[in-house]
């Protein structure tokens, strides 16, 4: 157990501070995103949640300041 805690540091610390480290996100991460939120936006315009979205905020906001 111990010895696999010494690797993962080990590696954990490679990561952060050496030359295998991340740069950041790649474009494939982008990309993987950016479809993500198109699908999310095409759900809610499909199937027109946008109204009922819209309404039941204005009715939570209404509840909270008592309007």
């Amino acid at each position: 157990m111990l010895g696999a805690w010494v690797k993962w540091t080990v590696e954990l610390g490679a990561r952060v501070r050496g030359a295998q480290r991340d740069r950041g996100a790649g474009f494939v991460e982008y990309a993987g995103l950016m479809i993500l939120i198109a699908g999310i936006y095409t759900l809610i315009d499909g199937l027109a949640l946008d109204n009922k979205i819209s309404q039941a905020i204005g009715s939570a906001v209404g509840d909270v300041i008592g309007g």
